[in-house]
């Protein structure tokens, strides 16, 4: 693959943050750089110099750290996230729950260790705001400074029918396990629900047990359910699955899958294997 993109393994390899050695994974999307006319002529489009890879890099890692997340983008190495965000790299993967030594997935979103992120609005404390929410049953999910690990999420799966891989590999995808993390759409919590599907979970799904707005718990527990309802509706079908997941089933079925949406499915059970999946 190197060879016929004029690229050296190495290249390639750093490109993606892995080792020249590493074995790839199936599904896994690899970055091809640039080459280097390409590279100028973009930034003369631009009429500015555009900054450089590492520049950028740094810049998202720092700003990241304001919010207490970072998206793995192309070519990053976890080394490199955990310097910018001032930390080691054993210390990211330990709070993460992912080996230090496997490779980086485009996309995944990673916690950054010691980064502060505040949830609560101007004149009220974080603490009041979950306690109001945790008393209101009927609540949208409340970003809570928690953080979950693979077992808790598989535990949490096995016992509402889910196969534990593909659940951690969601709430891996979706959050890095971090309860604390709200998207521009508005999705939270480690399994990132909206708070329109927070509310028909809770109604059409959870059964006697309601879920709870401000628990990282409560909320694996929503996305389990999820996952649950989907995979019944698919046959089985983790891809289908995670792809209904992340579009919505009848938009998949309806128009098939977004290019957004396949790249999501095959990170998904890539990283279903390294949760040990089949």
């Amino acid at each position: 693959m190197a060879a016929g993109d004029g690229l050296t393994v190495d290249q390639l390899a750093a490109a993606n943050g892995l080792s020249p050695d590493t074995p790839l994974l199936a599904g896994s999307t690899l970055m091809i750089p640039p080459q280097t006319l390409g590279a100028e002529a973009s930034e003369a489009s631009l009429g500015e110099t555009a900054p450089s890879g590492e520049e950028a890099s740094s810049s998202a890692v720092e700003a990241a750290s304001n919010t207490g997340s970072y998206v793995v983008q192309p070519g990053d190495t976890l080394s490199a996230i955990a310097a910018r965000a001032g930390t080691s790299a054993a210390e990211l993967a330990a709070v993460n729950g992912i080996d230090p030594n496997a490779p980086l997935l485009s996309g995944a979103v990673l916690r950054l260790s010691g980064a502060s992120a505040e949830a609560a609005q101007p004149g009220t404390s974080g603490a009041e705001e979950a306690q109001a929410a945790e008393g209101s049953i009927g609540a949208p999910p409340y970003p809570t400074a928690e953080t979950v690990n693979p077992s808790e999420v598989g535990s949490i799966a096995s016992e509402n029918g889910v196969p534990p891989s593909l659940a951690e590999a969601i709430a891996y995808q979706e959050s890095g396990f971090n309860n604390d993390l709200t998207s521009s759409a508005d999705a939270r919590g480690v399994m990132q629900i909206l708070p329109e599907t927070w509310n028909w979970i809770g109604k059409a799904l959870a059964g006697p047990t309601p879920l709870a707005p401000a628990s990282a718990a409560s909320n694996v527990r929503g996305g389990v359910l999820l996952l649950h309802s989907l995979l019944n509706e698919t046959g089985g079908d983790p891809a289908l699955a995670a792809a209904g997941y992340y579009q919505g089933l009848s938009s998949v079925l309806q128009e098939g899958q977004a290019p957004s949406t396949e790249e999501y499915v095959g990170n998904v059970l890539a990283l279903q294997q390294q949760f040990g999946g089949e």
